[in-house]
């Protein structure tokens, strides 16, 4: 359920916090200092590791983990200007079209783990925040 979630996008909240589904809040990466083709190549990795975690029962994330992706990608999808109709066709359904290719959860699975820690890098968290932070 969570890739449907995704597909609706997340609710960006506040400066740089998101909250998911069972509202759980984290923190949001600083993604100002990409250029369009990084963050175009950024909302696309998102959008495979989003689908193939959220579909793929050997490479699970932590609701924490899933809020940060998917909050990352609807930040990016507001800074490249796309509407939820443009981001799902541009990014998600081919991302959803992985799901077809039988090597795809192997070979894309274990990038979400990379992908987590980049983000936290650039300053995003997986930690859930409590109202206040």
């Amino acid at each position: 359920m969570k890739a449907l979630a995704a597909m609706a996008g997340a609710l960006v909240l506040g400066a740089g916090a998101v909250a998911a589904d069972g509202g759980v809040t984290v923190k949001l990466p600083d993604v100002s200092g990409l250029s369009d083709a990084q963050a175009k190549a950024l909302i696309a990795e998102l959008a495979e590791v989003n689908v193939i975690t959220s579909n793929c029962a050997d490479y699970p994330i932590t609701d924490g983990e899933w809020t940060l992706i998917t909050g990352t990608g609807d930040l990016l999808a507001a800074r490249l200007g796309l509407d939820a109709s443009t981001y799902d066709r541009t990014y998600y359904a081919p991302a959803f079209k992985l799901l077809d290719d039988p090597g795809a959860c192997d070979r894309i699975g274990p990038a979400a783990r990379p992908l987590v820690q980049r983000l936290v890098g650039m300053g995003g968290g997986t930690t859930p925040l409590t109202q206040s932070q």
